[in-house]
């Protein structure tokens, strides 16, 4: 892994949780300090540098974990004092990352040839794109791409017991950054495969997943429920090959 030097921004329990499982489960290479930002700011933030320290470490990547879009507002002020070369600013929230100001964000960064990728949700990144609204833009940067190799989109590898058809071990390749993966793997170990998909979806839910759970004009769904679907997705590419499929026949009993 190479070296990187992260600077996350967090205000409260979300940023919290999602730098924990970062100190726990990144590589050693990785040096992460963490800012505790304000939790309030003014409706219009005139003088970004009245809201931030007199200094801040050097940074390579920023995390901005913040639960409040005035956070958003002082990044270019951050990069400046950071160097930063890269920013990951999740919407998983609509209030705290609106739509149009995640447009302002990444337009102000690239005037400043810093990269930024604004994935809804979260665990929508992976090294080469990310979800907006109901599609996918693609990213092509070495800092974020080490990140995501680490936390994004989950990823799995399971094996299945041939005579049990019993989920016989589960390997998280790539974490959620919140650690939700790490808790479905741990409580799909075992379980029948038939029903794998669906425990994806409960205990993603009862973890629980900290996305909205209001409905977001841009999925007409909560981003909780499209970050759910995500999560069932990953674990189904790994057990599809092992669902039994049953067939039912007018008159007769299912097969």
């Amino acid at each position: 892994m190479t070296p990187m030097r992260i600077l996350a921004i967090i205000t409260g329990e979300y940023g919290q949780r999602h730098v924990d499982n970062i100190r726990a489960h990144s590589p050693a290479t990785w040096n992460m300090e963490v800012w505790r930002a304000p939790s309030f700011y003014p409706p219009i933030i005139d003088y970004p540098e009245e809201h931030v320290p007199a200094s801040l470490p050097e940074a390579d990547l920023i995390l901005a974990f913040g639960e409040h879009k005035g956070v958003v507002e002082l990044l270019p002020e951050i990069v400046g004092m950071t160097g930063a070369q890269a920013v990951i600013a999740p919407v998983d929230r609509e209030e705290w990352l609106p739509r149009g100001l995640a447009r302002q964000l990444r337009g102000w960064l690239a005037e400043l040839g810093v990269a930024c990728v604004t994935p809804k949700p979260l665990c929508s990144l992976t090294e080469t794109h990310y979800n907006v609204k109901r599609h996918q833009v693609q990213v092509d940067n070495p800092l974020i791409a080490e990140f995501a190799r680490c936390f994004g989109r989950p990823e799995f590898r399971i094996t299945v017991d041939p005579e049990s058809r019993d989920i016989e071990s589960i390997k998280v390749v790539r974490d959620a950054t919140c650690g939700c993966a790490r808790h479905v793997a741990a409580e799909l170990l075992g379980v029948p495969v038939d029903d794998a998909e669906r425990l994806a979806g409960l205990l993603h839910h009862h973890y629980p997943c900290l996305a909205s759970m209001g409905i977001d004009a841009d999925f007409n769904d909560t981003i909780l429920h499209v970050s759910g679907n995500i999560m069932k997705d990953r674990v189904k590419v790994e057990v599809q090959d092992h669902i039994q499929t049953r067939y039912i026949v007018p008159g007769k009993k299912a097969a």
